[in-house]
């Protein structure tokens, strides 16, 4: 059963004859009921398909880091969805079944917020993996930034992240990684404000073999 949230001239939230009324971060909407599908799936639709498949397993493991990642990224989307989004309409290469996410078109942070120039990557001991960049502040920048790095090994699905790790004027910071031998890590760095409500577009950084 619906019900009117604001009198009877307000939105409807629940089912309403033919109709579901919902919301989404307060802004309210009307679906209509599923309806089961009697059409033949065509094959720009199953690339589709596989396309939103591919990028939901591709995000899985950096969930953490995208959702602050993409925090705020519009009015009505933020978060997973956000960077699913980016990545669906952005990071694809090829079609049929030679479809792929390329990494390098990935980005795991959107925003306004200044990056740093020079980001580096280099391993001072098994385990561990150290970023570096230039310190000057842009405009728009803090001091009390925090850096974001990222560590995706796409081929096991497993990921290694900070999302407040150093200050941006210490120039520095280590990234703990497993110290399993014969890994490919795709590294990206960000920075977020001192306030967590705004955030750098990601940098990719490259691969990296441990």
């Amino acid at each position: 059963m619906g019900r009117f949230t604001n009198g009877i001239n307000g939105p409807i939230m629940g089912r309403v004859g033919t109709i579901i009324g919902s919301s989404w971060k307060g802004v309210p909407y009307v679906k209509g009921p599923y309806k089961k599908r009697t059409k033949r799936i065509s094959k720009r639709e199953k690339a589709n398909r596989d396309k939103f498949a591919m990028s939901q397993l591709w995000l899985q493991p950096v969930l953490g880091f995208v959702r602050q990642g993409f925090k705020g990224y519009s009015e009505r989307s933020e978060g997973f969805g956000a960077a699913k989004s980016w990545l669906l309409k952005n990071s694809f290469e090829g079609d049929g079944t030679g479809i792929r996410v390329n990494p390098a078109l990935v980005k795991v942070s959107f925003g306004e917020l200044p990056a740093a120039n020079n980001i580096a990557v280099s391993q001072p001991s098994p385990g561990q993996l150290k970023f570096t960049w230039d310190v000057a502040i842009a405009e728009g920048a803090s001091t009390s930034d925090q850096v974001m790095l990222l560590a995706y090994d796409i081929e096991n699905s497993q990921a290694s992240f900070t999302i407040t790790g150093q200050f941006r004027s210490v120039g520095s910071d280590i990234l703990p990684v497993p110290r399993t031998r014969k890994r490919t890590y795709h590294l990206y760095a960000a920075f977020v404000a001192s306030d967590r409500e705004r955030q750098s577009h990601s940098v990719y950084l490259g691969e990296w073999n441990s």
